[in-house]
């Protein structure tokens, strides 16, 4: 299990939560044939985490949180942007770029 410290954006408000993360896949990038210009989509490990558990291993929202650490509003929150990163690109024919998990 890796413990993810989050970044805040701002300055107000308490700071994050960290995001328990169970599975680091093997492979960081995924890149379309045939591969064009345009910069990657860059996917976060807590992004990722989320998509696995809820869209691959089934689970409720509810559930993916209690194992992530997290509220189920923040998964719900991870799994929109994780879902709007991948479609976006594979809608555009871009590489997806997993970003190395940040020690805390």
């Amino acid at each position: 299990m890796m413990h993810r410290g989050r970044r805040r954006r701002g300055r107000r408000g308490r700071p994050p939560s960290p995001v328990y993360i169970n599975h680091l896949p093997s492979a960081r990038e995924f890149i379309p044939a045939p591969r064009g210009d345009e910069p990657p989509i860059q996917l976060e490990p807590a992004e990722l985490e989320a998509l696995r558990l809820v869209d691959l291993e089934d689970l409720s929202q509810e559930e993916a949180g209690k194992r992530m650490g997290v509220s189920r509003g923040t998964v719900w929150r991870l799994l929109q942007e994780a879902r709007r990163k991948v479609t976006q690109a594979l809608v555009e024919g871009r590489p997806i770029r997993i970003t190395p998990p940040q020690e805390s």
